[in-house]
């Protein structure tokens, strides 16, 4: 099954275009996208009927660019660093013990075919698999984890590196994650039942059509159940958070020379089963301080 939030309605994306989920199910759920989360074991058992014998009469043209964020107001978003074997590596970083959680904020999200507005800085992407939370709950087990999983779904970890690594330390990495539009994830969300192995999937991302990332998240240091485990001795995940799972290598920041986002730029995220995100960039406003800073 495929959910999407489609010009802000909850919808169901099928293979001729989209259904509108309050119109499909007859007001049983609500239009709003977030509100399908708390009842998401009732609505997915009303979504794989309804699937089985469609209404053909309520299927509508889909334009993608109309589709939104499929999360669109996560209470919690977790992300976790240095989760691929490869980008440790290019990052000259030790494989990590525990996995290394930070956060990105709730009013960085954004849809998956949107224009961001750039900070002043150096902006890098990340592309990123991000696990949608169905039931939550707290000491999770890693053996029944992927039953508390809604669906998968594409992400990008946009991270503006002057804030991320400034001092003093240890580094605060969550505001340098956070500005506007820095945690696009889109364009739907697929449930587990949907992949052959949810555990192993191709992931990558182009920038202006140049190849930047390419992995499979088999290459995890920490695979999706191990994260909700450790993520929920401490949190407890409820229905509609999100966890970015992490990136793997090939991030702008580590190369020489630094290939980083500019205005203009234009850059693809994607991962097998799920889809494409499209995504550019244009200049972002200075404030005053920071004028004065550049001496302008």
């Amino acid at each position: 099954m495929r959910y999407i939030n489609y010009a802000g309605r909850a919808a169901l994306a099928v293979a001729d275009g989209y259904v509108d989920l309050e119109r499909a199910s007859r007001g049983r759920f609500p239009s709003e996208p977030m509100a399908v989360y708390a009842r998401w074991t009732e609505f997915t058992t009303w979504a794989g009927a309804w699937l089985d014998a469609p209404d053909a009469s309520l299927v509508q043209p889909l334009v993608s660019e109309r589709i939104g964020p499929p999360v669109p107001m996560p209470n919690q978003i977790l992300a976790v660093g240095v989760n691929y074997r490869g980008h440790a590596e290019e990052a000259g970083i030790a494989l990590p013990a525990e996995p290394m959680v930070f956060t990105k904020f709730p009013s960085a999200i954004t849809g998956p075919f949107s224009t961001v507005s750039l900070p002043p800085g150096s902006v890098d992407f990340e592309a990123e698999l991000v696990v949608v939370i169905g039931t939550g709950g707290r000491h999770i087990n890693a053996a029944t984890a992927w039953n508390h999983v809604a669906g998968l779904t594409v992400g990008q970890d946009l991270s503006e590196r002057e804030t991320q690594l400034r001092p003093p330390a240890p580094n605060q990495f969550s505001l340098g994650k956070s500005f506007a539009g820095f945690a696009p994830i889109g364009p739907y969300l697929v449930t587990i039942d949907e992949f052959a192995n949810p555990n192993d999937l191709q992931i990558g991302c182009s920038l202006n059509g140049q190849e930047m990332q390419k992995a499979r998240t088999g290459d995890f240091v920490f695979s999706v159940p191990e994260l909700l485990e450790s993520l929920s001795t401490v949190v407890e995940l409820r229905p509609g958070d999100l966890v970015f799972t992490g990136t793997p290598a090939g991030v702008g920041w580590t190369r020489d020379p630094k290939q980083l986002i500019s205005p203009g730029d234009e850059l693809t995220t994607y991962i097998e089963g799920i889809g494409l995100m499209r995504h550019t960039f244009t200049a972002g406003t200075t404030t005053a301080s920071e004028r004065k800073a550049a001496g302008k």
